[in-house]
């Protein structure tokens, strides 16, 4: 089974992307290679820092890998919280003060609409390969499911009326965001011919 290094600490990622991958890659983590630092996020889109996090794995480690980074972007708040998804209320990145405060900047809006983006940056042979995955959907006014993480209980993805976290992990992540960039990856790996 052929080994992906993925350039992340964050353990609901990376068991997602186990989830979605096991049948086919061994997916390893940052801390399966020793790597205990945080990797700043510091790009002022998503698409940057996915490339920050992988140009690090390959710079401080020297291994090939891929990185994602995904980004709730809620229309009526133009956009926001978008590169912040992960620390909208503040530097601690508590889930639910995030889905709190994203709440409260909704509450006066009737447009609920919004969707979830995620970027993977692959590095490959000195080369560099970006893949989007989005879900549109809408933000939910009541919280509910116990699945899923982050923002999940809010997000009911168009064509469902019940939340991410609601939702079948399998059936999740086939439609989700992460899920459709990864399936992109995926393809592109299997018919590369590098």
């Amino acid at each position: 089974m052929q080994t992906l290094i993925l350039a992340s600490s964050n353990p609901n990622k990376i068991r997602e992307i186990r989830e979605i991958l096991s049948e086919r890659y061994e997916v390893k983590g940052l801390a399966d290679i020793g790597c205990t630092e945080e990797i700043p996020e510091t790009a002022d889109t998503i698409e940057g820092n996915a490339q920050l996090k992988i140009r690090y794995l390959v710079e401080h480690y020297g291994v090939d890998g891929f990185s994602e980074d995904t980004g709730l972007e809620v229309e009526a708040l133009n956009g926001a919280p978008g590169v912040h998804t992960a620390r909208y209320a503040g530097e601690n990145r508590d889930p639910q003060a995030n889905i709190d405060l994203l709440q409260q900047n909704l509450a006066p809006h009737s447009n609920r609409k919004a969707r979830f983006k995620t970027v993977m940056a692959l590095h490959l042979k000195g080369q560099e390969y970006l893949f989007e995955g989005i879900v549109d959907g809408q933000i939910s006014p009541v919280q509910s499911g116990a699945g899923g993480f982050g923002y999940d209980p809010i997000f009911v993805p168009d064509g469902y009326d019940i939340t991410f976290a609601e939702m079948d992990k399998t059936i999740k992540n086939k439609i989700s965001h992460r899920g459709r960039a990864l399936a992109k990856l995926i393809e592109f790996l299997e018919n590369y011919q590098g």
